[in-house]
């Protein structure tokens, strides 16, 4: 068989794409689970979970802002859009990170998945985005799985956590705000300039959360022994955000919010990879410790 012939599948524009939609989503979730993994050291240390996203956005703001600046550029979306974009950004990641302090991780992971549901509603209310009706039976499926973990929760099987039923109603609340954050963000990178919606997602997401960490972290902050440890989890947490929020634009543009969402699912085999990778742990024990929590 010829070198040619060999590569039909590599000419096809409609696989090529599939292709490459597929792989960036797995950088996205690569970059999520390492943001994932960096918040779990820093959590360990200290509770300023407003404090490590603010992290992430000064980073985006400065290298993105500056590129703006350079370029002279000026905003193609009204300032107050991607203010509403840096609002509910902030508060679905302190949304969702408050619920472990009242339900399980197991809890949290899966009911995230709300997202994708949302996603579906918001996509089709506000851009137009038309489903078959098995994508629409596949969704329903995957809200009734979190139905039960809602119900299990709620006492019937006992959830873990001194309040399951409110952390995971947070989360839900959480998973609501990422998509309305992810369906803002594909209307703005699919007409306008990718740049523009990192760097302001970061300025605004910044300014959001600045008076926040005030009101809500200064004291925790203050009192944290601020090791090479902690500076580092900080640190690395900022890195590894700044690849998620700089990759998810692209993965949004080509795929749209609800693909996005989907290819985040493997974010947790990803994070059992990561710890496996760094810690020398079993992946047997590592899930085993994580179900019994």
């Amino acid at each position: 068989m010829s070198s040619g012939s060999g590569s039909w599948w590599w000419k096809s524009d409609g696989l090529r794409r599939t292709i490459l939609e597929l792989g960036l989503g797995q950088f996205v979730s690569f970059s999520l689970a390492m943001v994932a993994f960096t918040a779990s050291l820093a959590s360990a240390q200290v509770d300023a979970p407003i404090s490590l996203s603010f992290s992430t956005y000064l980073f985006l703001a400065v290298v993105y802002g500056s590129v703006m600046l350079y370029r002279r550029q000026k905003l193609l979306v009204p300032w107050y859009w991607y203010l509403l974009l840096g609002f509910v950004d902030v508060h679905g990641n302190y949304l969702v990170n408050k619920a472990y302090q009242f339900t399980s991780i197991t809890s949290v992971a899966i009911l995230d998945c709300w997202t994708i549901g949302w996603s579906i509603i918001l996509t089709r209310i506000f851009l137009g985005t038309k489903y078959s009706l098995w994508q629409f039976f596949g969704a329903a499926v995957c809200v009734l799985g979190l139905g039960l973990v809602l119900l299990s929760d709620s006492g019937v099987g006992g959830g873990g956590g001194s309040n399951p039923l409110l952390g995971d109603f947070l989360v839900i609340a959480g998973s609501l705000f990422y998509a309305m954050s992810n369906v803002g963000e594909e209307f703005c990178v699919k007409r306008k300039n990718l740049t523009e919606v990192i760097a302001m997602i970061g300025l605004f997401g910044m300014l959001v959360s600045a008076p926040e960490i005030i009101v809500l972290e200064r004291k925790t902050l203050v009192s944290a022994k601020w090791s090479t440890g902690l500076i580092s989890s900080y640190a690395g947490y900022a890195v590894a955000g700044f690849m998620f929020y700089t990759l998810a634009p692209f993965s949004l543009k080509m795929s749209g919010a609800t693909m996005f969402n989907l290819s985040l699912l493997t974010s947790d085999m990803w994070a059992v990879a990561i710890r496996t990778f760094i810690y020398d742990q079993k992946v047997l024990m590592f899930l085993i410790r994580v179900n019994s929590t």
